[in-house]
C-alpha cells in the first residue's frame, strides 16, 4: 500500500514519536510511505524522516480556513496516488478529511489524547464533520475515545482504540554518563517541562524521602519554560547534585533501559510513549492514575498508580520500590511481559494495516 501520514506537529514528543515509528514499520515491511509535514516549527520530524530516506511533502498551513492548503492536501493525494491518507490529531484530521474525500482516498483520523479541540464549539463541529467524512477515528485509548465519542456527539462504535507501540530498548552506558554511582538508584522521568507533566511533584516526593533518598539519583529528560522554576524548586528543596536536568534527548529508550524506576508524576496523559518504552525496558513504574495510564498499568502488578497532584502518595510509591528491590524486579518483569504482547511498533502496525486494509477494500 502506499500510505500518506500526516501531522500537524514537527517538534519531539509523543504523536510525533509514534508518527516516525509507525513509518519507519510500514516502510520496513515493504509499504510506501509519505510523510506530510508543515512548513513552520522545529522541524525535527524532517530531520527524522529524511535519515531514513522516508519522502516527504511540504503542508503550509496559515489558520483554520486554508483554501491553499486544502487544495495543496488534495493534489498529494491525487498526485502521490495514495491509498491511504492517515491524519494525526486536529489541524489535519480537519484538512486531511475535506482533501481525501474530494481526491476519493480513503482517510483515517487518529487524535492522541490532547483536549484543546474542545475549547472551542466550532473546532468541536469541525472534528465532528471530519469524522464524519473519514473511513475511521481512532483514538490511543480507551479513555481518550470516550472522551472524543462524548465531546462529538459519536456513538461507541464510531470511535476505535488502537494502543501506541514503541521500540525496544537497549541497554547503555547512561548511568555513567549520568554520575550514578554503584550503589544509587537512578530514577528517571520523561516529558516536556510544562506544568502539566507534574515535575514539581516528583521533587516534592523525592524530597519527602527517608534517609535513603541520599542514594536515589533523579533523572529529569525534556526541555521546556518550566526548566529554571524546576531547578531553583530542586536547590530550595536541598536536592543539590541529586537531581540532574537533561534537556532534550534522543536515546530516551537507551536511558530508560539503565534506570531502576521510571516516574511519570502527569495531570494528564492520552497514553505515553514513554511510559510504553519503559514498560519494554522491563523498569519499574510509579506514575499518575490519568489518561490512559491505568489502561497500560494495573496497580500493583505492572507498576504503583498514585493520584495525581500527590507529592506525599508519590513519595510513598517511590519509598515502597526504592527500599525493594525485589518489588522493582517484579514490577519490571510484568511490566515488560505485558508491553512485549501488547504495545510493540510491530502490534500497533499490524492493527493499523487490518484498518487501512478494510478501508481501502
Amino acid at each position: 500500500m502506499k500510505v500518506g501520514l500526516a501531522i500537524e506537529t514537527t517538534g519531539p514528543g509523543g504523536a510525533e514519536t509514534m508518527l516516525l515509528a509507525l513509518a519507519s514499520e510500514l516502510r520496513d515491511q515493504g509499504h510506501e510511505v509519505l510523510g506530510i509535514l508543515p512548513a513552520a516549527g522545529e522541524r525535527w520530524l524532517w530531520s527524522e524522516f529524511q535519515s531514513r530516506g522516508i519522502p516527504l511533502e511540504e503542508l503550509r498551513i496559515r489558520g483554520p480556513a486554508d483554501l491553499p492548503a486544502g487544495r495543496r492536501l488534495f493534489e498529494i493525494c491525487r498526485s502521490a496516488r495514495l491509498d491511504i491518507l492517515h491524519s494525526h490529531e486536529f489541524a489535519m484530521a480537519v484538512f486531511g478529511s475535506v482533501a481525501a474525500k474530494a481526491a476519493g482516498c480513503p482517510h483515517l483520523i487518529t487524535m492522541h489524547g490532547g483536549l484543546y479541540f474542545a475549547e472551542h464549539i466550532r473546532r468541536r463541529l469541525a472534528l465532528r464533520v471530519a469524522a464524519g467524512l473519514s473511513g475511521a477515528t481512532v483514538t490511543v485509548s480507551d479513555m481518550s475515545r470516550s472522551i472524543l465519542a462524548r465531546y462529538l456527539g459519536l456513538g461507541p462504535d464510531d470511535v476505535t482504540t488502537v494502543y501506541n507501540g514503541a521500540v525496544r530498548a537497549t541497554a547503555s552506558d547512561a548511568r555513567l554518563e549520568l554520575g550514578a554511582q554503584a550503589g544509587d538508584l537512578l530514577v528517571v522521568a520523561i516529558g516536556n517541562l510544562y506544568p502539566v507533566k507534574g515535575h514539581q511533584y516528583l521533587l516534592e516526593a523525592v524530597a519527602a524521602l527517608d534517609a535513603p533518598a541520599g542514594d536515589v539519583l533523579v533523572a529529569i529528560a525534556g526541555r521546556g519554560d518550566l526548566q529554571t522554576e524546576l531547578q531553583a524548586l530542586a536547590r530550595h528543596l536541598g536536592l543539590g547534585t541529586r537531581v540532574r536536568f537533561l534537556g532534550f534527548r534522543t536515546d530516551v529508550p537507551a536511558i530508560l533501559a539503565s534506570a531502576d524506576v521510571f516516574v511519570m508524576p502527569s495531570l494528564s496523559e492520552g497514553l505515553p510513549m514513554a511510559l510504553i518504552e519503559a514498560m519494554l525496558a522491563g523498569t519499574a513504574v510509579v506514575a499518575s492514575s490519568v489518561g490512559g495510564i491505568p489502561e497500560l498499568v494495573r496497580d500493583g502488578v505492572h507498576g504503583l498508580l498514585v493520584p495525581p497532584g500527590d507529592s506525599a502518595a508519590l513519595a510513598s510509591a517511590l519509598r515502597l520500590v526504592t527500599e525493594d528491590s525485589a518489588l522493582r524486579k517484579r514490577l519490571g518483569a510484568a511490566a515488560r511481559e505485558r508491553a512485549e504482547r501488547e504495545f510493540t511498533v510491530e502490534a500497533m502496525t499490524r492493527r493499523y494495516l487490518a484498518i487501512y486494509r478494510g478501508l481501502a477494500r
